[in-house]
This record gives structure tokens, C-alpha cells and sequence, in this order.
């Protein structure tokens, strides 16, 4: 088999490679994946430069999302050889074929698609896990989305929807707000051309969003403070400005407000069955219409460098998907 392979920590454009690997051998409670598509994540740009939180070993494939068919199972798998399925893992996406436990791996509904299915699992998972267990948005709340053009901004707005907020998004130009209005977002704001604090306000009649979704950090945390409703959730899902906020826990007793953590990644290894069950509810959804994947473009699998560098430059919205073969 070929795939995209790192031999050291660096630069994608300089380290990736396309080489020939040895062929994967399933576990005895996994199986091997021949990859249809791959979803790329920022994740993926820290995994080959050596500066996430965990340290993929030497020599690797960066991915970690895919979509496919199973080609060989281990014994003790619960799936079989034709089963289509979403896959996710720290790595081994862009390769032709990847080996994984069941753990990570999930059905496909028939009426998926592969380019879907492997925009699907961690931005709306992420936004899931953050609006129904971890802020518990109500139908009627008004829920607020910061980097609404992105992968967890689109997910997010569509789930907010779906769960009966009224979403207002931003974004930072007017293709973006584009994004977001197709997503069912019912108030757009520019934040570079606008004061989003004053507009919230105006938009809420000066009560202000019951909830925040963040994943951008830095100066929009902070000013978000300032556009939060009495007993408002402020849900911290990463900090794409580059800066970590501090907060100042008087506004937290004066508003009564509650700061909120999501790490997906770590539920994983904590609840594992609830992580299935969201699987599960999503496709319900997608079938139901009420979420579909935005992508921003299919590149073919020799195009990997650049669309990690669409990813790179913050050009992209939605999900940038890598086609490592044909329908």
C-alpha cells in the first residue's frame, strides 16, 4: 500500500511523503480500513510538526478521520469484511488503507455519503457533546457561535438549530456569513466590521446569549463576557486566535454565569459508550436532514500539501476533505 508518511517533526510542505508501507494487519478486536475519503483538522498540521499534546511515533500517517470500507477483520471484531464504516485516530487517515480498533470505528448509514462521513465524526461530536451534555441548550435559549464558518462553527450552528436555539453566528467576511446563513443561522454578525458585543445586545433587547460557543479564545473570550446573559454557559472549545484568556472570576459570581470545558478527545477514554450513542443520534439527524457536512472542497489524494496549506492560511470553511479514491 502508499500513503502520505512523516520520517520527522517539521514542515508538512518539506517532510510529507508519498511511499510505499508495509500493508496493516487488523487487531484482534479491530480492523482494517481500505480509505475512501479523509477529513482533514488543524490537529493534523501540530502531528507533523511535532507540537501536539501527544507525540505520534516515528515514522507515521498523519489523518484523523476517514471513511471506507472494512477489509479484514480481527476474531474478536464486530464488524466484517464490506461493512462501511467512519473511522477516527490521533493518525493513519492518508494511507490507502489503516488498521484500527473498534473502538474507533463507527457504522455508516446507507444514505451517507463517504465525503460526509469523513466530515463527520469530530467537529460534530464536538459540538454535541458541547451544547447538549456540557450547556444543556434549551429550545428557545439563544445560542451565540463564534467562528461560525468553520468545521465545529458550521456543526454547531446546524445542532443549535436542530436543538431549537436561535443561533446568531460570526464570521469574518461576507462569504463566510454566507456559510453561516446556510447553515440556519438567523443573525449574522461581521466581527470585523462590527462591535459583536453591541449587536448581541441589540439582536437580545440588552439580555444577551444564554450560550457561547468559543473556539477562537483571546479577545473574543473576553469581550464574550460582556454579551452573556444572566446564568449564561460560555462553552471553551479551543483557542484558534493563539491566545489563551485568563478569566476574572468576579464576572462569574457577579453574572452567574458557568465557564465551560470541552475536550472531546479525552471522553474517549472516560465514557466511550456515550461517544457511540452520539454516533448514533447524529445519523438519526443527518438522515432526518437537520445536519450536513459543509465542505469546502475535495482535493485528490496527491493534493494533500495543499490542502493542509488551505487549512493553514484560515482559508477554507466547513470541512476540507482528501479524496484517496474514487466513488
Amino acid at each position: 500500500m502508499h500513503a502520505w508518511r512523516v520520517h520527522e517533526y517539521g514542515n508538512y510542505r518539506e517532510l510529507l511523503t508519498w511511499e510505499e508501507c508495509d500493508e496493516p494487519s487488523p487487531p484482534e478486536a479491530g480492523v482494517v480500513v481500505e480509505v475512501e475519503a479523509a477529513g482533514l483538522n488543524f490537529p493534523d498540521l501540530l502531528f507533523i510538526a511535532g507540537k501536539y499534546q501527544v507525540k505520534a511515533p516515528l515514522p507515521f500517517v498523519p489523518g484523523m478521520e476517514a471513511s471506507g470500507r472494512v477489509i479484514a477483520a480481527g476474531k474478536k471484531s464486530r464488524f466484517g469484511a464490506g461493512d462501511r464504516v467512519i473511522a477516527t485516530n490521533l493518525w493513519g487517515a492518508f494511507g490507502e488503507r489503516m488498521a484500527l480498533p473498534d473502538q474507533t470505528c463507527f457504522r455508516m448509514p446507507d444514505q451517507m455519503t463517504g465525503v460526509h462521513a469523513a466530515a463527520l465524526t469530530i467537529v460534530y461530536q464536538t459540538g454535541y457533546f458541547a451544547l447538549d451534555y456540557r450547556a444543556r441548550l434549551q429550545k428557545g435559549e439563544v445560542l451565540l457561535v463564534h467562528g461560525g464558518s468553520g468545521g465545529v462553527g458550521t456543526a454547531a450552528i446546524q445542532i443549535g438549530k436542530a436543538l431549537g436555539a436561535t443561533v446568531i453566528a460570526t464570521a469574518g467576511n461576507d462569504e463566510k456569513l454566507d456559510i453561516c446563513r446556510r447553515c440556519g443561522a438567523d443573525h449574522l454578525i461581521n466581527y470585523r466590521d462590527d462591535d459583536f458585543v453591541r449587536e448581541v445586545k441589540k439582536l437580545t433587547s440588552g439580555r444577551g446569549a444564554d450560550v457561547i460557543f468559543d473556539p477562537i479564545g483571546g479577545d473574543v473570550f473576553d469581550s464574550s463576557l460582556k454579551c452573556i446573559a444572566f446564568g449564561g454557559r460560555v462553552l471553551v472549545i479551543g483557542f484558534a486566535s493563539g491566545r489563551i484568556p485568563e478569566v476574572r472570576t468576579n464576572r462569574i459570581l457577579l453574572k452567574n454565569i458557568s465557564v465551560i470545558g470541552l475536550n472531546w478527545g479525552n471522553h474517549q477514554f472516560h465514557e466511550p459508550a456515550r461517544i457511540h450513542a452520539t454516533h448514533d443520534r447524529l445519523c438519526e439527524m443527518y438522515c432526518n436532514g437537520e445536519i450536513e457536512p459543509i465542505i469546502y472542497r475535495e482535493y485528490q489524494r496527491n493534493q494533500l500539501p495543499e490542502a493542509l496549506a488551505a487549512i493553514e492560511k484560515r482559508a477554507s470553511y466547513g470541512k476540507v476533505i482528501l479524496r484517496m479514491r474514487s466513488e
